[in-house]
């Protein structure tokens, strides 16, 4: 299974509690010590890569502001994650590097001269989580009051990376000739205009970046509605996921992989990892003390405002019979509270407040029920969160990952010197 982690420029991920454990450090969220050690840990576990979550502005969705979210402590990025990922960079020779970037506000150019220099400099170990953003907030930060339509997103994103592509293999691989005796530095013949021409984009080119070892950055994706479904279908080799039970993960699994087939893909070219966060514990009744500890910390005034920042709907009014037509967010986040009220027959606002679900147990029980999901189905890995940053990340690679990998589950070494190498395609 593929192990990827979920990071943060802040204390804060999905667990609005968690920066307020005795184990979650706040002293160091602004020095480059704190990824690069970061960085370190993941790599000797033999992640393999680890990804900047992200969003272009602070959520105020939530009772029209973003006091709840931001005075207690919601997940914000801090730091623009392009300035972070120089650090792990140095640090480490095999785990991939990746950030979030919208094709709704970067242009293409933009995205692969960005893209592209940090996959050069990291030897081919980048990965580009592909968003068309969510949020109207968003769009006020670059000068528009909403985002285009959900379909209209995706056919722009569509375009994006065609013509990020078009300027990636705008270069020929054996280009750069630097010979001092003849005095050619580039093989101009191989080197392209991208002459992109589209709906939304266009470019001219060409880059001034040469291919990196392994051509482009790895492209992941969270498409959840039918339309990004299709979208991840024709792009993405890594898929993050987000279900709140295995029935529904393996749904979705079989949803994406028979898109892939329909669009002449292999299967096999694309992992979906759904997000995972666990509290290990050296016996069950310890972790289960260790889990209630950690949610009392959590003011369900936060998590209610989280929900309602990343679904687009302010949770903290009344919604009559919980209709969600109104939603203007994230699609996968909405059915996951959407199908968690159903199931556990409470209101959409009530099911809001709850903490998201984890994994609890030692780290046999853990590494049972990560198997239990990989071997059904459901997933090809996970893409792991943390509670408390960073111990829970040292719990999850001091003693769930030896469990994984004594079963055969995980890799013990890497494959290959990029990223794509590493992950088999």
């Amino acid at each position: 299974m593929r192990l990827v982690a979920y990071l943060k420029t802040g204390p804060t991920a999905n667990h609005g509690g968690g920066w307020r454990h005795p184990a979650a450090r706040l002293d160091d969220i602004f020095t480059p010590e704190r990824y690069e050690e970061t960085a370190r840990m993941l790599e000797a576990a033999r992640f393999d890569a680890a990804f900047f979550a992200d969003t272009l502005g602070v959520p105020d969705i939530h009772k029209g502001g973003f006091e709840t979210y931001l005075g207690l402590g919601g997940q914000i990025t801090y730091l623009e994650p392009l300035t972070v990922l120089p650090f792990m960079m140095r640090v480490t020779r095999h785990l991939g590097l990746g950030t979030t970037l919208s094709t709704s506000f970067y242009p293409p150019y933009i995205l692969a001269r960005l893209l592209g220099s940090m996959d050069v400099l990291s030897g081919g170990r980048m990965c580009w989580n592909i968003v068309t953003s969510a949020t109207d907030f968003e769009a006020r930060n670059f000068g528009s009051e909403r985002l285009p339509p959900k379909e209209e997103r995706y056919d722009m994103a569509d375009e994006v990376l065609e013509a990020c592509l078009a300027l990636w293999h705008g270069w020929d691989a054996d280009a750069m000739v630097m010979n001092k005796e003849t005095g050619q530095f580039v093989d101009a013949s191989k080197v392209r205009y991208a002459d992109y021409q589209g709906k939304y984009v266009s470019t001219k080119g060409p880059l001034g970046v040469p291919r990196s070892p392994q051509d482009h950055p790895v492209f992941m994706q969270a498409g959840s509605s039918p339309r990004g479904r299709e979208f991840a279908a024709r792009w993405a080799e890594l898929i993050f996921s987000t279900p709140a039970f295995k029935d529904a993960s393996q749904d979705y699994y079989t949803d994406i992989k028979t898109r892939m087939v329909a669009k002449g893909r292999d299967p096999e070219s694309c992992a979906i990892l759904p997000s995972l966060a666990v509290v290990v514990g050296e016996t069950e009744s310890i972790a289960q003390e260790k889990l209630e500890y950690l949610h009392s910390l959590l003011n369900p005034d936060l998590q209610q405002a989280s929900i309602s920042n990343t679904v687009g709907i302010d949770l903290s009014k009344p919604l009559p019979d919980d209709d969600t037509s109104g939603a203007r967010g994230i699609q996968g986040s909405l059915d996951r509270v959407v199908l968690k009220a159903k199931r556990e027959g409470i209101s959409l606002a009530e099911a809001a407040k709850k903490p998201r679900s984890v994994m609890v147990g030692t780290p046999e029980s853990i590494a049972d029920q990560m198997e239990d999901w990989f071997v059904n189905r459901a997933c090809d890995g996970f893409v792991v969160w943390p509670t408390t940053s960073p111990g829970m990340f040292e719990d999850f690679c001091r003693m769930v990952v030896p469990v994984l990998q004594k079963r055969g589950l995980v890799q013990k070494e890497y494959g290959g010197g990029t990223l794509r190498e590493n992950l088999g395609r």
